[in-house]
């Protein structure tokens, strides 16, 4: 095999050991996580957003927007909860490109995975400590999530592994709420199978242990729009694609059925600037509606300090090497205006 060996990795009990989570921290993350799950078990009436960057590329800057979403959290406090990104994982289509902080802490350096591991925990410990705002991250490593698992308050599948069998079973033992993206093909059965996969029981391998998990019901579903065969952008949050998913959801009598609307991605054809226009469609529609009110239960937005994108040695602050996000000032607005629509 072709492989060279180049650092063994520090083991989770060593990464946990070393950056220990604080007992008033635990405390904060546990109040939060019972606030998420009454929204997604319906007794909440509040809207969740995941809103952040499109990756978290350099701690200050993104612990300097989870500092503002936390003043803006107290605005809006009783009509929506507010749930940072902090994406430390970026999948590549290609395999090409910058793959978040767990590969690169520094996006200019080399590859270092060991010092990655230590950082996506320093990231997120900092930013809680900061804000008490637990955050969520994506799972594109399975193994990898033990590292993150005590201050995660959120998870979410991408569209390029919804598939993957080791995502869903790794799913089913989270006690958070999992987000399962619809495939670039935009195929919502594969979803929806996802979504029922993960809230069953398992046996199977896990870091080494053979472990057996027992569901998570808080698993749900994350419409972000698809490709069609011409690779074009083929949005899925207009009414009639939410009453479609609606209707097929309820077929498959899962626990807690949920809907997540990602504003952007395939839904905004990647116009970062589209996400508010998308978000009050989806608030038209649950207005309209009573089926998508009760299922829709918010939005998840790509914002950060500065609008737009740059390349990655451009040295913006608080500017996205990644994906278009909204600006500040835009992603300020666009929560007071859905907190007004709630």
């Amino acid at each position: 095999m072709s492989f060279q060996h180049l650092h063994k990795m520090p083991t989770v009990e060593e990464i946990l050991s070393d950056m220990p989570l604080s007992a008033d921290l635990k405390t904060a993350k546990a109040r939060r996580d019972q606030e998420i799950a009454a929204i997604f078990t319906g007794r909440s009436d509040k809207l969740i957003m995941i809103i952040g960057p499109c990756s978290a590329d350099h701690e200050d800057p993104v612990c300097d927007y989870i500092a503002r979403l936390a003043g803006l959290q107290q605005l809006v406090e009783e009509k929506i909860l507010l749930v940072p990104r902090i994406y430390t994982n970026k999948p590549r289509t290609t395999g090409e490109g910058y793959k978040g902080m767990a590969h690169q802490p520094d996006p200019g350096k080399e590859p270092d995975m060991v010092e990655g591991l230590k950082a996506i925990r320093h990231l997120h410990i900092r930013a809680l400590r900061e804000s008490h705002l637990p955050a969520a991250d994506e799972m594109l490593y399975p193994m990898n999530f033990d590292y993150l698992a005590d201050v995660l308050s959120y998870v979410a599948v991408g569209a390029r592994s919804v598939e993957n069998q080791q995502h869903r079973l790794v799913c089913s033992g989270v006690d958070i709420p999992v987000g399962m993206k619809n495939p670039t093909s935009g195929d919502l059965e594969v979803m929806l199978n996802s979504v029922q996969a993960a809230q069953m029981p398992h046996v199977f391998v896990h870091n080494g242990w053979a472990v057996e998990t027992s569901g998570n019901p808080l698993t749900h579903a994350v419409l972000r729009g698809s490709y069609n065969r011409y690779q074009q952008h083929d949005p899925n949050y207009h009414y009639e694609d939410l009453m479609g998913l609606a209707d097929a959801y309820l077929k498959r009598g899962l626990a807690n059925p949920a809907l997540i609307v990602d504003t952007n991605h395939s839904n905004s054809a990647k116009r970062c600037h589209e996400q508010p226009r998308i978000a009050w469609e989806v608030m038209e529609s649950r207005k309209y509606s009573s089926l998508l009110k009760k299922l829709i239960k918010g939005f998840m937005v790509e914002s950060y300090i500065e609008e737009g994108a740059q390349n990655i040695n451009d040295g913006i602050y608080g500017k996205s090497i990644t994906d278009p996000c909204l600006g500040w000032a835009a992603s300020e607005k666009l929560v007071l205006d859905i907190a007004a629509m709630v």
